[in-house]
């Protein structure tokens, strides 16, 4: 028995040959806007960034990060006098990472930012963080080979202790105060 409509008509090629055109037009257009962004990480039309697509490239990497570097242990200590400032800085390779805490016994204007290397001045300088507080914590990845740290300025008439307590894959760090400025040689956690 034949189930075919009696006044029914095969699709002509051409009608055949367009619709093929148009699936693949379209599966090119879905592949460049999201499947390119979310699987691989590449935004060719900017689309990926757009639509938040490109988050999810990266949802597949795994959480550990070998490290060939041994990670050092810091703890400082610097007394400000009234309207007195420190700048404390850390030499870290780009991708490093360092966590940090620093306390103060007053109230403390900072600011987190850092220097590239090899750059004289304030040209390429980054903020990162600043402002008036008590206290600071945090996880910090450095976006580029340079120095890294704050500047604390005390703007009260009283004295103000503050403590910085920091581990992470940093070389060495460098003060910065009255004027000039000295090294810091900085021991491995593990000896």
């Amino acid at each position: 028995m034949n189930s075919t409509p009696p006044n029914a008509q095969s699709p002509s090629m051409s009608r055949i040959l367009g619709a093929t055109l148009i699936a693949v037009l379209l599966a090119a257009i879905v592949f460049l806007v999201a499947v390119l962004p979310a699987e691989f990480g590449v935004d060719p039309l900017g689309t990926g960034r757009a639509l938040g697509l490109m988050d999810l490239a990266d949802a597949s990497e795994s959480p550990y990060e070998k490290v060939e570097q041994v990670h050092k242990v810091d703890r400082t200590e610097f007394i400000l006098e009234p309207f007195q400032s420190v700048e404390y800085k850390y030499q870290l390779s780009e991708a490093s990472t360092m966590i940090f805490s620093w306390v103060a016994t007053g109230e403390l204007v900072f600011d987190m930012h850092a220097d590239p290397e090899g750059m004289e001045g304030e040209e390429g300088v980054e903020s990162f963080d600043k402002g008036n507080a008590l206290s600071g914590a945090g996880v910090y990845h450095a976006p580029f080979t340079g120095i890294h740290g704050w500047f604390w300025e005390n703007r009260s008439f009283e004295q103000v202790h503050v403590q910085l307590n920091s581990a992470g894959f940093y070389d060495s760090s460098i003060v910065f105060r009255d004027g000039g400025s000295f090294d810091r040689e900085l021991n491995p956690a593990i000896q």
